[in-house]
C-alpha cells in the first residue's frame, strides 16, 4: 500500500508542477487537463506495481517485460507527448506540433526533471537531458532548433525568465512558423 500511496503523491505533484507551469504560459486548458491519464485503471496499475520513487514505473517495466502497457495508454492519450505525433508509416515521420502541445511537453519535461531530481534539480538540468538522454532523430529539426534555444535559455536565464506566453510564442513561430 506504501508504494501505492508514494505513487499517487508523486504523480500529483507533478501534475500540479505542470499545471503550475503551464499557467505560468497561459494554457491554462493543457495545465487543468494534463496526465488525467495517469488516474486510470491501466496506468495506475503500471505505477503502483513499478514505483521506485526516482524514476517513472514505466521505464521499471519496459526493462522487465520489454514494453509497457501503461506507456502504450499514456502516450496513446496524451498529445503533449512526440510518441502521440510519431509516425514511422509516413512521409514526415516527425512532424511539427501544434504550440500548445509543445508548450506542454516543455512544462511536462521541466515538472518531471524538478520532481525526480528534487533538491538536486538545477536551470541546467533540463539541457542536460535534453542534450544527453532526447533521441533528436524522433523530432521536427524545427523543434530541435525550438528545444536547443529555450533550454539554453532556461540553464542561462531560469525558468522564470523564460516561460512567459509572449517570449515562448515568439520563439515557436521563430523556429516552427
Amino acid at each position: 500500500m506504501n508504494k501505492a500511496l508514494s505513487h499517487l503523491h508523486t504523480i500529483n505533484k507533478h501534475k500540479l508542477k505542470v499545471t503550475w507551469l503551464c499557467f505560468r504560459c497561459h494554457l491554462y486548458k493543457q495545465g487543468l487537463l494534463h496526465d488525467l491519464s495517469k488516474y486510470s485503471y491501466i496506468e495506475l496499475k503500471t505505477g503502483f506495481h513499478y514505483y521506485q520513487g526516482f524514476r517513472s514505473p514505466i521505464d521499471a517495466e519496459k526493462e522487465e517485460k520489454g514494453y509497457s502497457l501503461g506507456w502504450l495508454h499514456h502516450k496513446g492519450r496524451n498529445k503533449h507527448h512526440w510518441q502521440y505525433w510519431y509516425d514511422s508509416q509516413t512521409y514526415d515521420k516527425t512532424p511539427i506540433i501544434p504550440y500548445k502541445y509543445t508548450i506542454e511537453m516543455l512544462c511536462d519535461n521541466l515538472s518531471a526533471g524538478m520532481v525526480y531530481r528534487g533538491k538536486d534539480f538545477t536551470n541546467d538540468y533540463p539541457l542536460w537531458y535534453w542534450n544527453n538522454v532526447k533521441n533528436k532523430e524522433l523530432f521536427h529539426p524545427k523543434l530541435i532548433n525550438f528545444f536547443d534555444d529555450i533550454f539554453n535559455e532556461i540553464s542561462n536565464k531560469g525558468i522564470k525568465e523564460v516561460l512567459n506566453k509572449r517570449h515562448l510564442k515568439e520563439k515557436y513561430n521563430k523556429y516552427c512558423n
